[in-house]
């Protein structure tokens, strides 16, 4: 078995129920894919609190970075009609 300074961090994403995305919860270290998998199931769904795992290496995700935010997002700004601000969402309508 690997020496636990050579596993990798991995992000952990959970779907709590059908319909829903799936909401980061948190990271575990593990030797690869599947014992990541395995300890993020035994860590954040004791209590049945999902149907679905992603496991993902941290070290794929890429992100933008919060201080460039303003530039980065400029582009979006001007186009509002890609925002649904325009039409009433009824009541009975939980997830979106």
């Amino acid at each position: 078995m690997s020496e636990r300074k050579d596993w990798e961090l991995y992000e952990i994403f959970v779907r709590a129920r059908g319909g829903l995305d799936h909401k980061h919860v948190g990271s575990v270290h593990a030797a690869g894919a599947e014992m990541a998998l395995e300890h993020a199931r035994d860590l954040y769904t004791r209590r049945l609190e999902g149907v679905s795992i992603w496991v993902v290496r941290s070290a794929d995700i890429v992100a933008s970075d919060p201080t460039d935010s303003d530039p980065f997002f400029e582009p979006a700004r001007d186009k509002i009609y890609r925002h649904p601000t325009f039409y009433n969402i009824p009541d009975e309508v939980e997830t979106l």
